[in-house]
């Protein structure tokens, strides 16, 4: 267990949630509804793919060297049904695109490179034998691997299984998360607001995100800073896969939820990361229940969130990559190095001549959650690394992607 006096870097830190985010269980998924989950198993090819030689246009069917030539079309293949016979040399075949090409024929002359005179087709010009024929399982063979245990499913890959036959695949259940936020301050957004009173942020922020990531999300109710409260509320959260509760982890006497945690059995893995902000961020387990205790500061709970909650929501689904994925970027300005933390620094980026350009936002501190709703980055400044100019790369993340 770490202290605050022990920060843990970001790296440490999630090596001990990975190592706790065990894959759950299968279930068999439809295509249809495939899109988002991840595959928990290898998939194979029901079929040739095409299962046939197919025409790639729209053109007449012909042997290649019946080219150049005036030729009688015999036979006008649509789409979805064979030629009635085989072809004969001298002689050509009218098709649609994704037709199935017909024995004899080892060509298909597109429509635009033809004059079509209705019962004959002149054909100007040399064609060459296989020219816009797909050989049968040009894309796939019957029991190639068409996609790999834990990849994710998105809209391509949803095309791929339905195309090679496959009516259901196998994915990792989706993991149940309860979502909580302490403080008496807290006012659910559309109430009147009291004196002292803030509007609840957190949760729905929270939610949203882990939501994107896969996740059945359910909201507990606000909880106040009381004891009794926050131990229903706490135990109720512990029946999921996953609790992520926000505020209440730190060291004041309003700072619950570690202590009720303990005594409802959570084993604390760390407390602390060296990283700003996010720095409170506490870990444990209790059983195969995952327990984050995210910071009370919103930009703070959204970095955590990216940072650690949601690499263990996909690998408890069996993701090949679940820890956060940079990309690089050209900062407009310069950023300031920390020496003790790492920084995520909330930035818009754009595509500027080619090349994704990073603009700090003004407003880092933790709790503007308004100013963050114009980041769609968070770029990364190492503390060892010494202060960034402007123009240097940087690594970061993309706020809400996989």
């Amino acid at each position: 267990m770490a202290s605050m006096a022990t920060l843990l870097t970001i790296e440490e830190a999630l090596v001990l949630v990975l190592e706790r985010a065990r894959p759950l269980e299968s279930e068999d998924v439809p295509v249809e509804a495939a899109g988002g989950r991840i595959l928990a198993e290898d998939v194979r090819s029901l079929v040739d793919l095409p299962p046939f030689r197919s025409s790639a246009m729209d053109g007449f069917a012909v042997h290649h060297g019946d080219a150049p030539g005036r030729l009688p079309v015999v036979e006008r293949i649509p789409a979805g049904r064979p030629a009635g016979r085989r072809l004969v040399s001298g002689e050509a075949m009218g098709i649609a695109t994704g037709g199935s090409v017909p024995d004899g024929a080892d060509a298909v002359v597109p429509i635009e490179r033809v004059v079509d005179h209705g019962g004959e087709v002149e054909i100007p010009a040399t064609v060459a034998e296989n020219d816009n024929v797909r050989p049968i399982g040009g894309d796939v063979r019957a029991g190639d691997t068409v996609l790999v245990a834990g990849t994710l499913v998105g809209p391509a890959q949803v095309g791929a299984l339905a195309a090679v036959g496959l009516a259901s695949v196998r994915c990792a259940r989706r993991p149940r998360v309860a979502v909580l936020s302490t403080g008496s301050e807290l006012r659910r957004p559309g109430e009147v607001l009291e004196p002292g009173q803030i509007y609840e942020s957190n949760g729905p922020m929270i939610a949203a995100a882990l939501s994107q990531s896969g996740a059945q999300v359910e909201r507990l109710e606000l909880v106040a800073d009381d004891p009794e409260a926050h131990r229903d509320a706490l135990e109720r959260g512990l029946a999921a896969d996953v609790l992520v509760s926000s505020g209440g982890v730190s060291v004041g006497p309003h700072d619950l939820v570690r202590t009720v945690g303990a005594g409802l059995g959570v084993e604390e893995v760390f407390w602390g990361v060296a990283v700003k902000p996010g720095k409170p961020l506490a870990f444990g387990v209790r059983g195969q229940t995952l327990v984050f205790g995210l910071p009370g500061n919103p930009v703070s709970s959204l970095v955590a969130v990216e940072l650690f909650v949601r690499p263990a929501l996909l690998a408890l689904q069996g993701a090949d990559r679940p820890e956060p994925r940079y990309a690089y970027g050209r900062l407009t300005a310069p950023l300031r190095a920390s020496d003790s933390r790492d920084q995520l620094v909330r930035a818009r980026s754009r595509l500027e001549e080619g090349e994704i350009v990073l603009e700090p936002l003004s407003g880092q501190e933790s709790h503007m959650i308004a100013r963050a709703a114009g980041a769609n980055a968070l770029v990364l400044v190492r503390s060892a690394g010494g202060d960034l100019a402007a123009g240097d790369g940087a690594p970061y993340l993309r706020l809400g992607s996989y």
